[in-house]
């Protein structure tokens, strides 16, 4: 409502295609619409609209996506076009480079973060540096 993006957009879209518990894919996987992934996969996740990965879902991937909802493992890097939800419970090592990041309590993550446009509207200060920090 005036103009806020809804919470759950990621499970919002049209069309969703599922790797059920009990299956295993190895391969590249792009689609349409939302990828949910409750089984195994290895491989490459390209541009879908979200993915999923529920609880008993493990990724073995390298992922571009719009947005994702992590509940289950995750191995590899991902980077999202707008934003990553780590649900609790979740398992992920690897890179992540998104605008938003949420993580619940109960999450591991082993990696490195990586958020924004990846440019700096300022310069960090030098921990090095003796000048004092202008305001």
């Amino acid at each position: 409502m005036f103009g806020k993006e809804p919470e759950n957009q990621a499970v919002n879209t049209g069309q969703t295609s599922i790797i059920a518990q009990g299956c295993k894919f190895d391969g590249k996987v792009e689609v349409r619409g939302t990828l949910r992934v409750e089984g195994e996969f290895k491989g490459t996740i390209g541009t879908p609209e979200s993915l999923v990965i529920g609880k008993t879902g493990v990724v073995h991937a390298t992922v571009t996506v719009k947005n994702a909802i992590i509940g289950g493992q995750l191995f590899g890097n991902i980077t999202a076009e707008n934003k990553i939800e780590l649900q609790s419970g979740s398992h992920v090592e690897g890179d992540i480079k998104t605008k938003r990041l949420v993580i619940d309590e109960g999450v591991f993550f082993e990696g490195n973060c990586s958020m924004g446009s990846g440019t700096r509207k300022t310069p960090a200060p030098s921990l090095d540096s003796k000048e004092p920090i202008k305001k």
